[in-house]
């Protein structure tokens, strides 16, 4: 028996914009995310460019991938930039002691990066180093980037082969400094924040956003004391203009740390949990931004959650420091219900990353680079939920209200939406995405359309027959969008029919 709801769309009325940054992603020096995911070298026999494997660049673009967050995440902390320029076998190696404790050859460095992002067409995030950094590292880093004319970095740019400085306008301050950016104290990391950022200067016509390293979860306390290094508590002054941004971090992890769970093997009762643990990303948002919002009423400081998606045990059999984890429909609809949340603090909430973005966590890209491998590339059912999103990138946002739907489901002490939506508008169009958490009905979903005509649809869904479903090289497209076909006119609107477990965009056309 299907499930029943109605959902108002006030298609007359746009909202705030839609940052395309929410769709932001990460790599980090991590696993197989650099070297075996977007990196493969120059001689490998899987095309590439300058050792920047291809097929992983057309796929993102596919997605309007708009920025990429590089090195870290707690790599950041401990890379030393320097490392990573010049000829690739004069560049001294290390240790990645925060992740499998394997040899890091810096053959990544900041040339490789850039040039990825300018294969992308994204917009790079830089994350400097804090915690074993000094502020001229970061400092001469700004500089040998983005300085044009004269200058110490400069001139090693060029000799390096760059004459042109880049364009790089997100700067992070460090990486987690409560944990493995340097077990500091909030106050402590403040004062550093300040420092660093007035040293992370601006040349040329190259404006930096500096984002602080801000909180895990929902430690508000870290967020006010930051607010507070740059502001005061009902001022009517704007912000000092030290940071732009502050970061959170937010992952959904159903267990405990020592156990998370199996990405592929789990039950209804894990299921719901996780879809608990993931909706709770609002609660998280709310808190933070209500502690912003006391120092900084006009939203001039941008709240930034450069790392969230699931977290899983990895794959038997896989070096536990390298983080793979499989990617199933269960983590599409996370995905699904994180962007529906998204959109609603649009107007604080200016910048997003999934962690991470090639065979680490949840990743969009899965990769084989081993002979036997012949250089598969399988695409997860997270990446489809980014694809099927992407037209609310830079549109407003409209009012979604669900009138009537399914009751609540709880788990875990959660009590889990089993419906979501939102929606956005772009001159005579309009996008609108449905998560349907229900795992074992369809819900029959009225879309109540005012204040526009509607003059023609297209809708398609991301569904499969069980939630552990996902890709692999053998059926890479078990989990793919195909179209949504019943969508039936109503005196309303519309009236859609989900499948249990899906995920669902409609591309409306307006008179």
């Amino acid at each position: 028996m299907a499930n029943d709801a109605r959902i108002v769309i006030d298609l007359d009325v746009p909202g705030p914009v839609i940052n395309r940054h929410l769709y932001g992603h990460f790599s980090e020096h991590l696993g197989r995310c650099i070297y075996g995911g977007f990196y493969v070298g120059e001689d490998s026999p899987i095309p590439n460019e300058g050792g920047i494997r291809l097929d992983v660049v057309e796929a993102l673009r596919k997605i309007n991938i708009p920025n990429l967050r590089w090195p870290g995440g707690c790599f950041a902390d401990e890379y030393h930039w320097t490392d990573g320029i010049g000829p690739k076998d004069q560049r001294p190696t290390m240790v990645n002691t925060h992740w499998g404790n394997v040899e890091e050859n810096n053959h990544f460095g900041t040339h490789e990066f850039m040039a990825l992002c300018e294969l992308l067409g994204a917009d790079p995030y830089v994350n400097g180093n804090v915690g074993s950094g000094t502020v001229k590292e970061m400092s001469d880093w700004v500089e040998y980037l983005t300085r044009d004319g004269d200058s110490p970095m400069v001139r090693q740019r060029k000799a390096n082969g760059r004459d042109e400085p880049w364009r790089v306008p997100f700067w992070g301050i460090g990486n987690e400094a409560w944990g493995c950016g340097g077990n500091m104290r909030a106050q402590a990391y403040a004062d550093l924040a300040r420092q660093y950022a007035t040293f992370c200067r601006d040349h040329g016509d190259n404006e930096l956003y500096r984002i602080a390293a801000g909180a895990a979860d929902g430690d508000l306390e870290w967020t006010e004391t930051l607010m507070k290094a740059i502001s005061c508590l009902g001022c009517s002054r704007t912000p000092k203009k030290i940071f732009q941004g502050l970061s959170i971090h937010y992952y959904t992890v159903a267990g405990p740390w020592d156990h998370k769970g199996s990405a592929t093997e789990f039950d209804l009762e894990d299921y719901y949990l996780t879809l608990g643990k993931a909706q709770f990303v609002d609660r998280i948002i709310s808190g933070h931004s209500a502690i912003m919002d006391a120092y900084d009423p006009d939203r001039t400081v941008g709240l930034v959650l450069d790392e969230w998606g699931t977290w899983w045990d990895v794959e038997p059999g896989t070096n536990p420091g390298f983080l793979f984890q499989q990617n199933t429909l269960r983590d599409a609809l996370v995905a699904g219900t994180h962007f529906d949340i998204f959109h609603k603090h649009a107007e604080r909430l200016m910048m997003a990353n999934i962690a991470q973005t090639v065979n680490v966590l949840q990743a969009m890209i899965l990769t084989d680079d081993s002979a036997d491998g012949r250089g598969a590339l399988v695409l997860t059912p997270t990446y489809h939920v980014f694809e099927m999103n992407k037209g609310h990138q830079g549109a407003q946002r409209l009012p979604v209200h669900i009138v009537t739907g399914p009751d609540p489901h709880p788990a875990g002490g959660y009590q889990v939406a089993l419906l979501s939506a939102s929606a956005s508008t772009t001159g005579d169009s309009a996008l609108v995405s449905l998560t349907n958490v229900e795992a074992n009905e369809p819900t029959t979903v009225v879309l109540d359309l005012r204040g526009r005509d509607l003059a023609g649809q297209t809708a398609r869904v991301l569904a499969a027959d069980v939630l552990q479903a996902h890709n692999t090289p053998a059926d890479p497209d078990r989990v793919s969008p195909r179209e949504l076909t019943d969508v039936q006119p109503h005196p309303r609107g519309l009236q859609v029919t989900l499948p249990p477990h899906s995920f669902a965009t409609l591309e409306l056309l307006l008179d």
